[in-house]
């Protein structure tokens, strides 16, 4: 019975227009795929293998030395539960590939080119009169299609992933130290050099919710705070309590103030709303953070901050470009070297890169240099570089 709603649910689906769309598209790439000349689909293979290899192993070097350092942390020092501290890794793994796409391009670009350099290849290809920048077309082609890529992922899908992890760990947070069900418990906040810092005492607790709370709070020299409280429950701003009061005390036990309220806001322990603002530009996307900054009031170290972001959104997918422009003069080694460097070269490339993008994103937030020319100095240098290489590459006779 199952297998016979499989097949009709298969028959339907190829009757669909959905399908059909999907196999006319397939019928486009396979024209398309068929009239492409055999040097490019030769070039391709090799590129696009050593591309998905390169972005592999720059995502994982990625995750390795920061995400799992802040999976780490997240679990020993704020006490978020395993299984959803993995939860937030995956949903960062967008931003991971956004930042692989374009050093797995450049990677790919050096090794394949070297090793055809290196096997004489290219020196057999341009004694036939196929000249560098027909050699290097196809590679261009799909450094456009990397980019575009990267601009895609980074305005869909990174966005929605990054609200999510930062949701899930606000949510985290905000549940670690109310345990449910038990009655007449108390939990403490230490400070520094371990002293009691607040000490909480709960009637009950149920679905998250305290009740009957009676806080005391050290924190404040000479004077001591009493609240007590009908109810009360975590959020990312702090702490919310209903219909109760709160009393100063001071050191020799006389009540200098009563506060009476029906609903108040407390920031006590971790102060998530901080976390609400961090790496916000993460989740939004050109748009919508083209927006925020016209519609939101916010001072001019943040309005600087938030402008290098979003010229940067633009200005990250094109360095794949510029990685191939300085990729493919590089690759070509001289006839007198007999070894591969094109590893050696992604390398050095892909760190002076990233150096110098951190100075300049660091010199636009402090406005030593504008925001926009923040955002695009590495790859105008880049791209100078690439562009003086290249021509000298393909227009002197070695």
């Amino acid at each position: 019975m199952l297998g016979n709603n499989f097949k009709n649910y298969i028959e339907k689906f190829k009757e669909s227009k959905f399908a059909n769309k999907i196999m006319e598209y397939w019928e486009k790439v396979v024209i398309w795929y068929d009239n492409v000349k055999i040097l490019d689909k030769y070039i391709l293979r090799q590129i696009i293998v050593m591309f998905l290899m390169g972005v592999f192993v720059f995502s994982t070097i990625i995750f390795a030395s920061d995400t799992f350092i802040t999976l780490i942390k997240q679990i020993t020092q704020f006490g978020i539960p395993f299984k959803v501290a993995l939860i937030m890794v995956l949903l960062n793994l967008p931003s991971a590939v956004v930042l692989s796409i374009p050093m797995g391009v450049l990677l790919a670009t050096v090794m394949v080119l070297n090793r055809l350099s290196l096997s004489s290849e290219i020196t057999v290809m341009r004694s036939c009169g196929i000249g560098l920048n027909r050699i290097a077309k196809p590679i261009f082609i799909f450094a456009i299609i990397m980019s575009l890529s990267t601009f895609i992922i980074n305005e869909s899908i990174a966005p929605v992933m990054s609200k999510q992890s930062k949701d899930l760990a606000l949510w985290a947070l905000g549940q670690k130290n109310i345990p449910e069900g038990k009655k007449n418990f108390i939990f403490k906040e230490l400070g520094e050099n371990w002293y009691l810092k607040r000490l909480f005492y709960v009637g009950y607790s149920h679905k998250k919710i305290l009740y009957n709370v009676t806080v005391l709070d050290n924190s404040k020299p000479d004077t001591i705070q009493v609240l007590q409280a009908r109810e009360g429950k975590t959020s990312p701003e702090g702490w919310l309590f209903q219909k109760g009061a709160i009393y100063t005390i001071d050191k020799d036990g006389q009540v200098l103030n009563t506060t009476l309220f029906d609903d108040s806001l407390v920031k006590y322990g971790l102060d998530l709303s901080k976390e609400l603002n961090k790496n916000l530009a993460n989740e939004m996307n050109f748009i919508t953070l083209s927006k925020f900054l016209i519609t939101k009031e916010l001072s001019p170290e943040e309005k600087r901050a938030f402008t290098v972001q979003l010229f940067d959104k633009l200005a990250l997918p094109l360095a794949t470009i510029v990685f191939v422009l300085v990729g493919v003069p590089l690759a070509i080694t001289p006839p007198r070297v007999r070894y591969n460097r094109g590893f050696l070269f992604s390398i050095l490339i892909i760190f002076a890169f990233y150096v110098l993008r951190a100075l300049s994103i660091s010199f636009g937030n402090t406005g030593t240099i504008p925001p926009w020319i923040a955002a695009w100095l590495p790859d105008i240098i880049l791209a100078a570089f690439g562009g003086f290489l290249y021509y000298k590459k393909v227009y002197t006779i070695e």
